[in-house]
Order: structure tokens, then C-alpha cells, then sequence
């Protein structure tokens, strides 16, 4: 048996399938999942689970480079828009209009995970990054700009 992180063999098996700019989306109860999405379905009911414990716990698992989000978030709803830069510091923020977040994003998406979350524009968008120093940190190796300074 697993000693901890996420127990859910659908959900940590879709997120071992992810690489480097993969995205990923965790979504609200009542966003429309592509027909042809690999979706990982953990809606039991209103809130169960809720947005944050499941960005929470992937963020746990996963390096994230990026973070898109409504472009409503930051002004309609601070208090997500404040704990994602928060829990996702280290990462590049940019914003999206929400009707291309619920089309092309989802269409561009490797795996959709849907909450059941009941939250207005609680859609957010993982762009997968690479542990840079496990990577780029050895002697004979010349860094890249953009790595360098996550050394």
C-alpha cells in the first residue's frame, strides 16, 4: 500500500503519463469535459472534493512551470486568484478568456480532472515543468537561461 500522496490510482497514474508543457486542468463540477478527454472523474458530490485539496495535492506531485486561469479569477474571485500564486509560486501566472479555458484549453488538455467543486471559475490549467536542478545541475552541462536561475 502507498505510505502517502494520492491514493487514487486513476488520478496518480494519468499524472505519471505527464511531461515537460503537458497540461493538466482540474475542473469544477460542472465544467464540459471534451467526449475524448482522458478524464479522471473525483466528483462524489457538492464540494467533495473540493478545488483546492485536489490543486493542493497535485502540487504536491507534479512540477508546475505554468498557471492559466480565467481572466475573470483575479478580479471576480481574489481569494483563489491569492491562494493559487501562493501555492504555485515558483510559477509563470497568465490568464485566459473563460470561454477559451471551457473550449481550446480543454481540447489542448493531456488530462482533465473534475472536482466536485462548486466554485465560480474554479477551472485552472497546470503546465508541467521539469525539476531543473536534478536536471540541469551537473558539472559538464552548460544551463540554459531560463534554468539558471532555478539552480
Amino acid at each position: 500500500m502507498k505510505r502517502h500522496g494520492i491514493l487514487n490510482a486513476e488520478l496518480s497514474g494519468a499524472l505519471a503519463t505527464l511531461g515537460h508543457t503537458d497540461l493538466l486542468l482540474v475542473v469544477d463540477a460542472g465544467f464540459p469535459v471534451p467526449r475524448d478527454a482522458h478524464r479522471v472523474d473525483l466528483a462524489i458530490a457538492e464540494n467533495l472534493p473540493d478545488l483546492r485539496t485536489v490543486l493542493g495535492l497535485i502540487a504536491d506531485e507534479l512540477v508546475v512551470e505554468g498557471v492559466v486561469r480565467a481572466e475573470d479569477v483575479p478580479t471576480r474571485h481574489p481569494r483563489l486568484d491569492a491562494w493559487l500564486r501562493e501555492r504555485f509560486s515558483g510559477a509563470e501566472f497568465t490568464t485566459r478568456p473563460h470561454a477559451e479555458v471551457l473550449g481550446e484549453l480543454a481540447r489542448q488538455a493531456k488530462v482533465v480532472v473534475r472536482t466536485g467543486a462548486f466554485e465560480p471559475w474554479g477551472n485552472i490549467g497546470l503546465f508541467c515543468g521539469v525539476d531543473a536542478p536534478r536536471w540541469f545541475d551537473k558539472e559538464d552541462v552548460d544551463v540554459p537561461p531560463e534554468y539558471a536561475s532555478k539552480l
